[in-house]
């Protein structure tokens, strides 16, 4: 993630879940705002009622590898906040699975590059 910075504070993730534009996805729901600079923000979030710690990292791991390998085709400016769907059983989640459902989600709010 070379152009992109990992939003680590409590009141980003705030800033985001309030005032982004939320997009759903069968796998992540993504809610995206822009910033005003000339790079891209991506925040993870996962509840902890959804597994064990080991399933939790591993599920961070497949969506920062994902989010790396769609960097290049993302318009720049926006903030991304990703939060696993509830209802997904974290250890069947696989990075085609993740990779396919955050190109998608991410199409649906126009920020690819074609």
């Amino acid at each position: 993630m070379k152009n992109t910075i990992i939003i680590k504070k409590n009141y980003e993730f705030k800033n985001l879940f309030s005032k982004g534009k939320f997009y759903y996805g069968e796998y992540i729901h993504i809610y995206i705002k822009e910033n005003t600079s000339n790079y891209n923000k991506i925040g993870i979030a996962i509840s902890g009622k959804q597994g064990k710690a080991v399933d939790r990292n591993r599920a961070k791991r497949l969506i920062r590898e994902a989010y790396k390998n769609l960097e290049e085709h993302i318009k720049k400016g926006n903030s991304f906040l990703i939060i696993i769907n509830k209802d997904v059983k974290i250890e069947e989640l696989t990075y085609n699975n993740v990779e396919k459902n955050m190109r998608k989600t991410i199409d649906k709010a126009n920020l690819l590059i074609k």
